[in-house]
């Protein structure tokens, strides 16, 4: 069986950091999916095309945010890591935990960083 590429969900609705992450993740050969906002995000779980290895998300967006996205992805999909990503300092990332995110990484931050934290969290 030829080994297929994890698949990984990144929501952000600001595009230079959509575009950023999925650009590094595509050349370390993950399946990328770029989504700018919670509503679809949630969508392409529901919708089972899903079957994700992976969510990356924003916490501050407008009308659903990480927060919400995380406590619903993580009661449905127990097992899929999840990495929060924040530009807002204590409170948003005190939040994240509450919700159980698996990794809180504060913005700006390095994309070797996230491949590190992604390696581990997958194997």
């Amino acid at each position: 069986m030829i080994n297929q590429p994890n698949k990984i969900l990144v929501v952000d609705d600001d595009e230079v950091i959509l575009e950023t992450i999925t650009e590094y993740l595509e050349q370390k050969n993950f399946k990328v999916v770029p989504v700018d906002n919670g509503l679809d995000a949630l969508k392409m779980f529901e919708t089972g095309n899903g079957g994700f290895d992976l969510l990356i998300t924003d916490l501050v967006m407008p009308s659903i945010g990480g927060v919400a996205i995380i406590s619903i992805v993580k009661k449905k999909y127990p097992q899929v890591p999840i990495i929060a990503i924040t530009g807002w300092g204590e409170h948003p990332e005190t939040l994240a935990r509450e919700v159980e995110a698996d990794f809180v990484l504060e913005k700006p931050f390095k994309l070797d960083e996230i491949n590190r934290i992604i390696q581990n969290l997958l194997s």
